[in-house]
């Protein structure tokens, strides 16, 4: 029985994906926060399966496949659809009183899958990168999917309060940005840490519980803000620390 924990986990943050997009696609902020919780469900899911797989000793190939597979859908179609209802909304193209736009600007949102393509450009390089047994190589796909999913939390933590945040987030130029930054991010030959723990003393893990202190604080602080700035700091210390733990 316990040869089949690690891939139920793997099929419940499939789950969460699809349970993701059902939401995403129905207009409405409400919906997108809904669809954000179960990405934050998903990645919890896409952890536990690798520990337990790991702890059991059960890994196999078909496990590996599967786990991608789930991912392509969670953390790479979710962060698509999730960023092109975003910009659509910063764009005024939904809801009774959309505006009308120039020549060619109401295709912009398509623009948000970029990010769907890059994602599976990373996971099939993962799947066949030798160099990423015990690190990354490129930002992995959960991560640039919750920078995506705090979007729409940021939005409902302001509702009717305009913040620079919100501000930023509403800005169709900044989504499109954000999507090219993080589909280079997931392809580009940048090592980064894994929080994976072999053991938990201090030693060799220095880097993985600094990063876990200072993003629990970011966390304390700022809330759903905290995310995308998480991320920052995760290769900002994979960056200036060691590489190899």
């Amino acid at each position: 029985m316990k040869k089949h924990l690690p891939n139920a986990l793997t099929c419940l943050n499939l789950l969460c994906g699809c349970l993701a997009l059902t939401f995403i696609f129905n207009p409405g902020l409400h919906n997108l926060v809904v669809g954000a919780y179960f990405v934050g469900l998903a990645a919890v899911a896409d952890f536990l399966d690798g520990l337990v797989a790991r702890a059991l000793r059960v890994s196999s190939p078909i496990g590996k496949d599967l786990d991608s597979l789930a991912d392509m859908v969670s953390f790479g179609v979710v962060p698509g659809a999730m960023l092109f209802q975003l910009i659509i909304s910063a764009l005024g193209l939904s809801g009774p009183a959309a505006a009308p736009l120039a020549s060619g600007l109401q295709y912009l949102p398509f623009a948000a899958f970029t990010i769907t393509i890059f994602s599976a450009l990373r996971l099939a390089k993962f799947n066949n990168d030798t160099r990423q047994t015990n690190s990354f190589i490129g930002l992995p796909t959960p991560a640039s999917t919750l920078v995506v999913a705090s979007l729409p939390l940021i939005l409902a933590a302001h509702a009717g309060e305009p913040t620079t945040a919100t501000g930023l987030v509403l800005n169709p130029w900044v989504l499109l940005g954000l999507t090219l930054l993080l589909s280079g991010l997931l392809v580009a030959e940048l090592p980064l840490f894994a929080l994976k723990f072999k053991s938990f003393g201090l030693v060799g893990n220095r880097q993985r519980y600094l990063f876990l202190l200072l993003a629990a604080a970011l966390g304390l602080w700022l809330h759903a803000a905290a995310v995308p700035l998480v991320v920052l700091l995760y290769v900002g210390l994979s960056v200036v620390g060691p590489r190899r733990m």
